[in-house]
Parts: C-alpha cells; structure tokens; sequence
C-alpha cells in the first residue's frame, strides 16, 4: 500500500484535540496498526449495521484479532429509519452487558447512520470513549465522518438528540467503495456538489467534468473527489468546530433537504434529499434577492448529471415541509435559518458576519408552490 493521504483537521478552541483524516487504498488491511498508533485502547466495540457486517465484519475482527485486540461486534438493521435513540439504547446496553468499561474505544464503522449513531454511543458510554471512524460510503467518507457531529433521529426530526464528539482518526479506504450500491454512490456526489457550491467553484467545475469516470467508480478519480471535500470540510470546522459561525455553510441544501427526508419516510437517501434542497434553497437565495440568478438552474444541470433528483416529489405538501423546517436543529427564536450562497463557490454572510439567515415561511411557500407543489 502506498503512502496515505493525510488532511489535518485542527480544532479552534484551546482545549479541543485535533486529528488527522486518513486517505489512501488498502488502508482498512492496516486498521490494527493504525489503531495502535493513533487510538490505543484495551478492546474495540464496533458499531455497524448489519449490511457492512455481513460484508466486512468478519475480515475486521480477523484483522484486530490477529493484532491481540478484543474486539465486538453490534450490529443493528441498515437504514435512516433506524438512527434512533432505541438503536443507541440496544447497542449502549448491550456493550454494558459484554463488560465494556473506559478502557474500550468505538469503531464506528458503515455509512453516516453508523458513522452517527456509533459516534453519540461513543460519545455518550460511560461519558465518553474514544472514537474512530472507518466510513464505507461516499457520503460518509467526504462528509459525515468528518466534523464531529453525532446523534439519533427523532419523530420531530433528524439529528435533534446529539453531541459534538471528535474522533481520535478518520480512515478512509476508498476501495470500500467497491461493494456500494450505485444509488448511494451517486448519493454521496450530492455532498460533494454541496462543498463545491459553498467554497470551490473550479471543484465544482471538476465534477461536473468528470461525472462520468466518478459515477464509473475510477479510483484515481474518486481518490481526487474524496480529498478536496475533506480538505474542504476540515478547512470550515477548523474555524468553527460548534457550528455557531462559519460552519453553519455546510447546512446548505440541508434545512429543506433534511425536512424532505423526513416526509418521505426516509425512503429518500439523504444525498438524494440534499440535491432536491441545494436546488430549492438557491431558488429561496434568488428569490430573496441573495442568490445570483440563473445559479438554481447551474445546479440543477450538475446534480441531473449525477443521476440525481432536483425537484420535490409532486405528492408532498408545502405545508409538510414548511411544518419540518420549524423543528430544525438550525431554528432560532421560532425562525428558520437558511445557509444561503451568493454564486457557486461564493457565500452569502450577512451584516456583522451572520451565516445563518432567517426566510419568512411566506417565500419558502412562494418557492415551493413554484416547484409544483400543492400548499
């Protein structure tokens, strides 16, 4: 294996711990030595669903084995529908009744439901273990893992019960990529557009171009995608690691696209939700006035070009959406912010550098009802 990738992901306040985001492939062969060297601990408990487990659990706990590791495994049923607290309660008590003590770090290992909910586990067992993360989906490998966020869906909506958890190391392995399915694969370019359309315009052009050997699984060119995003990501939360500034940019796209996901049962992947709520949110920024005209349709070409979805689905009600929005974990004083952009690569930061951006329901609804919804 060659020598891996590494992006440095610093941390702004005194007393948080940086860590390193590793990139290269056959990484995941070497996870034993990289656990010994960046978090050392008595025995591993990994948290994974059961889709990841029946195609790498095995050779994992071979691997750590191998090493003189004691390692768990806790599986739970793949999908957003089961990133709930009853997911995080079976699997917290479960590693009680195994014994697992402070001595323990967690894996979390899969996608961003893993990713998430392995992470609040960690965060949240015995008031905090270590943890690493080994995502397996694009999505999680350029976005999710990234950052520290974890947390658990609520009736009321998504991530609401959470924690800000970093992790000791992220190792991604891109050669996992191999066994995931197409519609999730193309899922994850949703997050990458995402990263482009805040920050990097000329990224945001370089997918476009090379939609086809990205959707084809090119390693070379996945290996690219994958890099600038984490660059892209650790870049924002190095300013802001709470979310309580710059960081609220990686929100665009998310407060329609998470009340999206919501109405639909989570029957929508979340990268697919994305798409559909980066292109209404910038027809909320152009229809406010922020947004450059013209940008919602630039997007729209680039994420079609991805085999993804741009418009809600014509049985949803504005109203459903709107009502999803108000609960959002980015609500303030009963108003819905939004993370708007000014053109594609560019931010929109309002006056004394607020980043997030209260829209009246009122223009969200005018937006909508344009999309073709029923109000």
């Amino acid at each position: 294996m060659s020598t891996p990738h590494r992006v440095k992901v610093s941390l702004p306040e005194a007393n948080s711990r940086g860590y390193e985001v590793l990139v290269g492939p056959g990484l995941f062969g070497t996870l034993a030595s990289v656990l010994s060297r960046f978090c050392p601990a008595h025995r591993y408990a990994v948290v994974t669903d059961d889709r990841v487990a029946e195609l790498y659990a095995v050779r994992l706990s071979r691997m750590l084995h191998a090493a003189g590791y004691r390692t768990d495994v806790y599986a739970f049923s793949s999908g957003e529908a089961q990133k709930t607290r009853e997911t995080w309660a079976l699997v917290s008590d479960a590693m009680m009744e195994a014994g697992c003590g402070r001595d323990t770090a967690v894996i979390a290992f899969g996608g961003g439901v893993p990713g998430d909910l392995g992470g609040f586990v960690a965060a949240t067992y015995m008031r905090g273990l270590p943890l690493v993360q080994v995502p397996t989906s694009l999505l999680a490998m350029i976005d999710a893992s990234v950052g520290g966020k974890t947390g658990v869906d609520t009736p009321a909506g998504k991530n609401l019960v959470g924690a800000f958890h970093q992790p000791h190391c992220v190792v991604v392995d891109p050669e996992l990529l191999s066994t995931l399915p197409d519609a999730h694969l193309r899922a994850g370019m949703a997050e990458a557009v995402k990263h482009g359309a805040i920050a990097d315009a000329e990224y945001l052009e370089w997918i476009e171009r090379n939609a086809d050997p990205l959707l084809a699984g090119d390693p070379d060119a996945l290996a690219r995608l994958i890099m600038r995003s984490v660059e892209i990501k650790a870049e924002i939360v190095a300013k802001d690691e709470k979310e309580s500034g710059p960081r609220k940019l990686l929100n665009f796209g998310h407060t329609i696209g998470h009340a999206v996901e919501s109405v639909s049962g989570y029957t929508l992947l979340h990268g697919e939700a994305v798409a559909v709520g980066m292109v209404e949110e910038a027809r909320i920024g152009e229809r406010s006035g922020i947004t450059a005209a013209g940008t919602s349709a630039h997007l729209r070409r680039i994420l079609t070009r991805l085999g993804l979805p741009t418009s809600l689905p014509i049985d949803f009600q504005a109203a459903q959406v709107i009502d999803f929005t108000r609960v959002d974990k980015k609500a303030r004083n009963g108003r819905v912010e939004y993370s708007l952009i000014q053109d594609l690569g560019r931010p929109f930061v309002g006056p004394a550098g607020v980043w997030g951006h209260p829209v009246p329901d009122e223009t969200v609804a005018e937006v909508l009802a344009g999309a073709g919804m029923r109000g």
